[in-house]
Formats: C-alpha cells, sequence, structure tokens
C-alpha cells in the first residue's frame, strides 16, 4: 500500500492551496506526482514549480488519483466546467472549499464517485493547521490513508463522522484564527487608549498572544481553564478583568454567537 497518490492534481494555489502543496512536499511526496493549476499563481508558485520541476498549468491530461480542489467558494461554478476531465470514476476529490457540500461537488463533476471534504485553517502554512474530513461512503481505505498523510502532513488531522459537522469545524478552526488576530487588535488598542506607545502596545499585545498559545501548547495536559486559574488571583487585577469580559452575556456567548454566524453563512454558501 503506497502512503502517496501516484498522481496528484491541486486546483487553486493560493495561500492556503500552496501552503498544503509545500507541507506535501517536505513531508516527501515527490515533485513528479504533483501537478499544480493556478491561472494566477503568485511569485512563490511560481518559484516553488520552477525550482521543484513540477508541472504548472499544463494542457488537461488524464484523470489522476487525487485531486485537490483549494478554489474560493464563489469560483467553483466557473472552475468546474473545465476540470471535468480531471474527475474520473476513479479519482479521489478533496475538497477544502468552505460551504460547498459533497451532493453539490458531486452535481458539478458527475463523474466522481469518491469525494473527501475537508477544512483546514491558516496555521497550515507553518505546518501548524488543524484539519478535520470527512469521506463519503465510496472512500476506499486506501484513499483514506492517502488523506490522512496529505492532510496530516501540515498539522493535526481529524475524521468526522457527520458531513454537517463540516460548518461548525470551519467556524471554530477554520475561522478561528482571524478571532485570534482580532483578539490581538484590540489588546494593542486597548493598550494606546491606556496612554501606551503604538509600536510598544502592539508588541506588548503580540508577545502576549504568542507565549500564552505556546504555553498552552507545551502544557497540552492541562485545561485551559486551569492554565486562566493559575494566572487569577482572586481580587487581583487579573480578576478585574475578566470580569469586566463576563459581564452582560459574557465572553463564552459571544464567542458562541460569533462561532454561530460563521456556522449559518457556511451553510448558506452551500448551494
Amino acid at each position: 500500500m503506497t502512503q502517496w497518490p501516484a498522481r496528484l492534481v491541486l486546483v487553486g494555489a493560493g495561500k492556503m492551496g500552496g501552503a498544503m502543496a509545500r507541507g506535501w512536499l517536505d513531508a516527501g511526496l515527490a515533485a513528479s506526482s504533483l501537478t499544480i493549476l493556478e491561472p494566477n499563481p503568485s511569485s512563490e508558485i511560481a518559484s516553488l514549480a520552477a525550482n521543484r520541476g513540477i508541472p504548472l498549468n499544463p494542457p488537461i491530461g488524464a484523470p489522476p488519483e487525487m485531486l485537490v480542489l483549494a478554489v474560493k467558494p464563489q469560483s467553483v461554478d466557473q472552475v468546474a466546467p473545465q476540470i471535468t476531465e480531471l474527475a474520473g470514476e476513479g479519482t479521489l476529490l478533496v475538497s477544502i472549499i468552505a460551504g460547498k457540500t459533497i451532493a453539490n461537488l458531486l452535481a458539478r463533476l458527475p463523474h466522481v464517485r469518491a469525494v473527501v471534504r475537508a477544512m483546514p485553517n491558516l496555521p497550515a502554512a507553518i505546518g501548524r493547521g488543524v484539519t478535520a474530513a470527512f469521506a463519503n461512503a465510496a472512500v476506499d481505505g486506501e484513499q483514506r490513508r492517502w488523506c490522512e498523510r496529505l492532510l496530516g502532513a501540515v498539522g493535526a488531522f481529524f475524521w468526522l463522522d457527520d458531513e454537517n459537522a463540516i460548518d461548525a469545524v470551519t467556524a471554530i478552526s477554520g475561522s478561528g484564527p482571524a478571532y485570534v488576530f482580532a483578539l490581538t487588535e484590540a489588546l494593542a488598542a486597548a493598550a494606546e487608549r491606556l496612554g501606551l506607545p503604538a509600536e510598544l502596545s502592539m508588541t506588548l499585545a503580540r508577545g502576549t498572544v504568542e507565549g500564552a498559545a505556546e504555553l498552552m501548547r507545551r502544557e497540552s495536559a492541562t485545561p485551559p481553564a486551569t492554565l486562566r486559574r493559575n494566572v487569577t488571583s482572586p481580587g487581583g487585577t487579573t480578576a478585574a478583568a475578566l470580569a469586566i469580559l463576563e459581564e452582560a452575556q459574557g465572553l463564552e456567548d459571544l464567542m458562541f454567537r460569533a462561532a454561530a454566524a460563521a456556522r449559518a453563512r457556511a451553510a448558506e454558501m452551500a448551494g
């Protein structure tokens, strides 16, 4: 049983597609096995293809063992007719397109049988992504192992038992990095309003978020709630700040409403 598909075509090499391609190559995928289709390649992708001998936008050939769709949701209708010849009955289709269901993809690529719908996130670009995926009944054991190898090459990987769970994954880990970046922005803005210089404010905010994330990673056996309590002295400064964050509906409810809005939007994009 091979750990890699003999031939893999990546359709869409933006930030996420490009990050995955680099991760696959770093993990041992032969450059000769990879083909990239990207009408507007960045200089980084063009350089990667040229330096590693990866075909970039060659003529459409025979269907590969695996076809990975990494295009934007609004581009699906335009892209699907262009790749129909690549989506054969023996091809494993892996989609990382937010909101597009397996049924939606099968309607656009009618020759395909085996489909995996996956949701990675931006830290895949540094090998620290989190990806969850759902496979339809036509995906066989070897194809599952290909996915585990390829999607696990850019971070942690998990299988889902229900396709509907993908929208919740999108709302949490898919969109989650943006929430962390927004928190960093807000923390820096608060520092400025307290009178600190702008550059120092951002340095403190970024350093705090980065350090806390690294501490949580190293203390993976310790629940975040315990880590929070460890830095919160009763009646102290941190307790005073957390009390404000829990006023009214509270931070937990605010995060739930934000994630629920993201999940609802993902469901709306399914059409």
